[in-house]
């Protein structure tokens, strides 16, 4: 059987502190952003900057569940007990995208809307620019 090769979940999302966006490569199977850092590519594996990415969105989220929640529901025009236990299941599985994916025209809305991530060379992310942290501003 062969191993899936999956590509990192944000790329072109992803930017080191002095701006410069992350490029991705691979390291046999495993997906790679590169970080430059004076010079130097740093290979940061994506599931690591990946994983903290979903984290952040799922404290969001929970934060703001009701709400994400009905709005959702409003988006498939349903309001119904069986749509809303399936958008909170989906809401808390979050990390199961790190084995599916994120389609590519969701990554191309996240950029359009301004969703930036900031690591440092260590591919700890350092900030989280999002659309929604300026509108609650």
């Amino acid at each position: 059987m062969a191993k899936i090769v999956r590509a990192p979940l944000f790329s072109g999302l992803i930017f080191n502190e002095e701006g410069e966006p992350a490029e991705v490569a691979y390291v046999g199977d495993e997906p790679h952003y590169v970080i430059l850092d004076a010079g130097f590519r740093r290979h940061v594996p994506s599931e690591y900057v990946d994983r903290q990415i979903l984290k952040w969105f799922q404290d969001q989220i929970a934060a703001h569940q009701e709400l994400v929640t009905q709005g959702v529901l409003a988006l498939l025009g349903r309001d119904d007990l069986f749509s809303k236990a399936m958008v909170d299941a989906s809401v808390k599985h979050l990390d199961e995208l790190l084995e599916h994916g994120l389609p590519e025209e969701a990554r191309t809305w996240l950029g359009m809307f301004g969703f930036r991530v900031i690591v440092d060379v260590h591919g700890d992310v350092v900030a989280i620019h999002s659309p929604m942290q300026e509108a609650e501003e």
